[in-house]
């Protein structure tokens, strides 16, 4: 007990330790602590913001769902960048590279900055036309559209916060992410009631108090990620002199995050037919699926703490000329996924009805969720590998991999057998359930494949 007790403490302070040499598992912990709390942080802005907006009602819940959709695309270009980050900072620290690992880190924040201006001027302009492509209704409009405009105007907080955690991830900084989120998501949450209701001095400004408190968490958080990279407190330290255009590097980023950003949208766009597919069997349908994947989401954040802890771990050995290191860095992480996503199958067969009853009482939407969640307790062993496998590739710069996989399983296989079981077979919601196990079963097949032709070990970025 006192060895583990050891282990989550150093996690939760910060580890120093060189991530190319000593117990992989050790390692594997290490990272993958302070990642899980990081992703956890991460979903509490949209929980929080939720949970205070559903008090004023049905139109301001609609503003923040359908803002937080037009945000897919701008997390979309961010975290592809952010993969590509990732990568670069962890090849360059493998290498024993911290000044390639900053001008990588400039780079990447520099590439932020122009994307995050052009997508904030457009949502200022633009916001209440954004929602209106989105189906808002006019009071939805009139109610929300400042909303929109405050958090799509803040993209460059969205923006940096992703980029610099990714820089503090590939470093190997796991904890320096952690807290950036624990600070931004602090200031949310003790903003969020003051502005929104206009508690003390602070101003009333309704739904559009949510957006602002948000970003003001996230800009704190920001001021912290610079603080930690420019007086050395993260193990990439960026100084004035680097702060230039460099050409090759940046080029470089660009190529890797265009095919990360493809692969994001790639797996977003399936989901979103999915409902698609759903709406054709009604409301319950659509609630019950929505209802279902945020369970499941919500829960398998460990999984993404892990995958990227072997992300970590491929691109920093890949740097160091360890391959066979991150190749056992990822299979031991893959079994470790497995285990955890084997107890979540139990979980889910045993005690779904009241995992979804915490959410609903309505019986139509709650069959709908626990049917979902014990037909993905089908393939979460297939998933547990494919999460690691795709974050390992990401990791060694690999982006385009996992696309094509991504296309191929999810667009050409998913899509069509949904629909294929639903309609033609006659299953309704099942069958649309029933493609996704089917789905995930091929990626993680497919990429078990291709990892182990091991042309990923010879990526250069």
């Amino acid at each position: 007990m006192t060895g583990a007790a050891d282990v989550v403490r150093e996690a939760l302070s910060g580890s120093h330790r060189d991530y190319t040499t000593g117990n992989i598992s050790r390692l594997i912990v290490l990272l993958a602590i302070p990642m899980v709390l990081e992703m956890l942080m991460e979903s509490l802005f949209g929980i929080v913001d939720i949970y205070f907006v559903a008090r004023l009602g049905p139109d301001a819940v609609a503003t923040v769902m359908l803002s937080e959709s037009a945000l897919v695309l701008v997390f979309g270009v961010a975290l592809g960048l952010s993969l590509a980050t990732t990568a670069l900072v962890a090849r360059r620290i493998g290498e024993k590279d911290p000044e390639g690992a900053a001008d990588g880190a400039v780079q990447s924040i520099l590439i932020g900055l122009v994307v995050s201006a052009v997508t904030g001027v457009i949502g200022v302009v633009f916001a209440p036309h954004l929602l209106q492509i989105m189906g808002a209704s006019r009071e939805v409009i009139a109610t929300g559209q400042h909303y929109t405009a405050v958090l799509l105007g803040g993209s460059l907080v969205i923006f940096l916060i992703f980029l610099i955690n990714a820089i503090f991830r590939g470093a190997g900084d796991a904890t320096l992410a952690m807290r950036t989120l624990w600070l931004a998501n602090g200031i949310n949450i003790i903003l969020d009631p003051c502005l929104i209701n206009g508690w003390g001095p602070f101003p009333h400004l309704g739904v559009m108090g949510a957006a602002v408190a948000t970003t003001t968490g996230r800009a704190i958080g920001v001021a912290y990620q610079i603080h930690a990279l420019t007086r050395g407190a993260s193990r990439v330290r960026i100084h004035l002199r680097q702060i230039r255009l460099h050409v090759a590097v940046m080029t470089n980023l660009i190529r890797v995050s265009f095919t990360g950003m493809i692969q994001f949208l790639i797996s977003t766009a399936s989901w979103l037919a999915l409902i698609r597919i759903a709406s054709l069997f009604g409301t319950a349908a659509v609630a019950g699926y929505g209802l279902g994947i945020r369970i499941f989401m919500f829960v398998i954040l460990p999984s993404w703490g892990l995958s990227n802890a072997a992300a970590t771990l491929v691109g920093q050995n890949l740097g160091a000329g360890h391959p066979e290191r991150s190749e056992q860095a990822v299979y031991r992480t893959g079994r470790y996924n497995m285990i955890y996503m084997l107890v979540l199958s139990v979980l889910f067969v045993g005690l779904a009805p009241q995992l979804a009853g915490f959410f609903t009482t309505d019986e139509a939407v709650l069959t709908i969720a626990v049917t979902l969640l014990r037909i993905l307790s089908i393939g979460n062993i297939c998933y547990a590998w494919g999460m690691v496998l795709v974050q390992a590739f990401n990791g060694a710069g690999d982006t385009r991999t996992p696309s094509v996989i991504n296309f191929f399983c999810y667009w050409c296989l998913q899509i069509p057998l949904a629909w294929f079981l639903a309609m033609p077979m006659g299953l309704g919601p099942k069958g649309v359930f029933s493609s996704i196990p089917a789905a995930e079963a091929a990626m993680t097949i497919t990429a078990l494949v291709m990892f182990r032709r091991g042309a990923w070990k010879r990526m250069k970025i």
